[in-house]
C-alpha cells in the first residue's frame, strides 16, 4: 500500500507542475494546507478518496490519470502539458492548431530522418 501512496503523490506532483501550479495554489484550490499538499506529494499521507477527488478535480485529470500509470514517460508528460496549453482555448482555435499540426506532422514524415 505505501508504495501506491509514493505513486500516486508523484503523479500528482507532476501533473500539478505541468499546469503551473504550486503546492500553495493547488492547495488553496482544494481548501488543503500547502504542507498537507507537500506531504500528499512526498507520499507521507495515506489520503481519502474525497481529499483524492477534491485534487483530481482541481488538476482537471481523470483518476486514471492518477492511478493508472506507474510513472508517467517523458512523452505523457509533454502530451500532458499540450492538453494544458490547449484546455482553455475556443473550438477554433483548436481545430486551427490541429490542422496545423497535421500539416507539420506531414513534413516530418516525408523528411524521413
Amino acid at each position: 500500500m505505501a508504495e501506491l501512496i509514493k505513486q500516486i503523490g508523484q503523479q500528482i506532483r507532476i501533473l500539478r507542475k505541468n499546469r503551473g501550479l504550486t503546492q500553495e495554489q493547488l492547495g488553496e484550490m482544494t481548501q488543503l494546507p500547502q504542507s498537507y499538499v507537500g506531504s500528499v506529494e512526498r507520499g507521507e499521507k495515506n489520503i481519502s478518496l474525497e481529499t483524492l477527488e477534491r485534487l483530481i478535480n482541481a488538476l482537471r485529470i481523470s483518476p486514471a490519470e492518477v492511478l493508472g500509470t506507474v510513472q508517467l514517460s517523458e512523452k505523457e508528460k509533454m502530451l500532458d502539458s499540450l492538453k494544458v496549453l490547449l484546455h482553455n482555448r475556443s473550438i477554433k482555435e483548436i481545430e486551427i492548431i490541429y490542422r496545423l499540426s497535421k500539416d507539420v506532422l506531414a513534413a516530418f514524415d516525408a523528411k524521413k530522418y
